[in-house]
């Protein structure tokens, strides 16, 4: 799921402020402390093979977000994919992997326990590589 910014409702309107708010952007519930995390990816990157190993070779932890540059196209378990560029706020279930299609930044929010699980996975075959 992703909303361009000019597509998030406007709730609050005033000279001195402007408030959006998309409700409904993916479900948190069961899972604990949350992790704010700012990631750079050039362009090209692909990480699937680092994923491999895990459920499904996928990334099983979700993710809310926001593109600050870039373009990076998410492919899902469901062999759906979606691309997110600058702007963009978005929201990836369980269960994804990430191409950056030029150079990105974005800023991610997640579950700490899932995604420092697949950060070290990361690592260990960043490591045997």
């Amino acid at each position: 799921m992703k909303i361009a910014k000019e597509n998030v409702p406007v709730k609050i309107n005033t000279p001195a402020a402007i408030a959006r708010q998309q409700t409904g952007f993916g479900d948190s519930t069961g899972y604990g402390e949350i992790s704010g995390e700012y990631f750079s990816l050039s362009a090209g990157t692909d990480i699937s093979p680092l994923l491999e190993g895990l459920k499904e070779n996928m990334c099983q932890t979700p993710h809310w977000g926001y593109v600050l540059k870039g373009e990076i196209t998410v492919l899902f378990s469901d062999n759906t994919k979606e691309t997110v560029s600058t702007g963009d706020l978005f929201y990836w279930p369980p269960g994804h992997t990430v191409i950056a299609g030029k150079d990105s930044d974005f800023v991610m929010f997640s579950p700490q326990e899932e995604h420092c699980e697949v950060i070290d996975h990361i690592l260990g075959k960043m490591a045997v590589s």
